[in-house]
């Protein structure tokens, strides 16, 4: 059982039930020719819920949507031509670019206010993809799997072999990688065929979102913005665990899941690594 489990209500990955954070757990690869199913009550309930927010902020700009595999489509294309979204995750919502558009990924800096020595973090719809930007040769087989997806920040090298372009987070040897425990963004992350650079939707140094109206201010700067109704999980955030050492485990912010990642880690032998200073 992954660590996801013990977080929120998991389903199936090709259910079409809808949990009860309200974003949707939807397949992938039916998207592309089932859109007609979300002509549904489902999809009229999540435009009413959506035209509770600003009303005229929405007619006048095209923003927001629900985030529904009905607008996977659009999300996809703005992010292959270098768009920033704002995305529900398991955890908070988020601004999503291309991790290999330096051009959006500036954009996401300076939407934030953020500055270029804060990292970001990169999001890939599914655990197998990590080995393409990451080094995980050295981790326990299955650890990967129990951790993710769910809300858990696992900080990885980078290596040589990475696919990543060198002008995200520059001079790092490292990298955070996120799987959502959330299907919409990962449907999105499948279809860019790439990593997504992934941090808060929120001012640096600002409370974290967990409703779009959270950042209301901010939806301007967003090509789209996907609503996924009220979050659950509260503003911690992921928990960060740096897993660069073979054996070892730091965890680096305790966030929503810290037991819980440390009872898997355990589990896998991991030993905690002292604190430096």
């Amino acid at each position: 059982m992954n660590l996801s489990t013990r977080f929120a209500v998991k389903l199936p990955l090709f259910s079409t039930r809808v949990p009860l954070r309200g974003v949707p757990k939807l397949g992938f690869l039916p998207f592309l020719r089932q859109k007609r199913r979300f002509q549904s009550g489902f999809l009229k309930k999540m435009a009413t819920n959506v035209e509770k927010y600003e009303v005229g902020v929405e007619s006048k700009l095209g923003l927001v949507h629900p985030a529904t595999e009905f607008y996977a489509d659009e999300a996809i294309e703005a992010l292959k031509v270098g768009k920033v979204i704002a995305v529900p995750t398991d955890t908070l919502y988020g601004f999503a670019c291309d991790a290999c558009s330096s051009e959006a990924v500036n954009r996401i800096y300076e939407i934030k206010g953020r500055k270029h020595t804060s990292p970001l973090a990169i999001c890939v719809g599914d655990v197998p993809n990590i080995k393409r930007f990451a080094i995980t040769d050295h981790l326990p087989d299955g650890l990967l799997d129990s951790l993710l997806p769910g809300p858990v920040t696992v900080i990885l090298g980078r290596g040589e072999s990475s696919i990543l372009e060198k002008s995200l987070n520059p001079g790092l040897d490292s990298i955070g990688v996120r799987v959502p425990d959330s299907d919409f963004i990962r449907i999105i992350s499948r279809g860019a065929e790439g990593a997504l650079a992934l941090t808060s939707a929120n001012l640096s140094g600002q409370p974290s979102s967990v409703s779009i109206k959270d950042f209301e201010s901010l939806w301007e700067h967003c090509t789209y913005v996907y609503d996924g109704g009220v979050l659950p999980a509260g503003r911690a955030g992921s928990t960060v665990v740096d897993l660069t050492k073979p054996g070892k485990y730091r965890i680096l912010r305790p966030g929503s899941a810290k037991e819980e990642t440390v009872t898997i880690l355990e589990k896998y032998s991991l030993l905690e690594e002292a604190a430096s200073g």
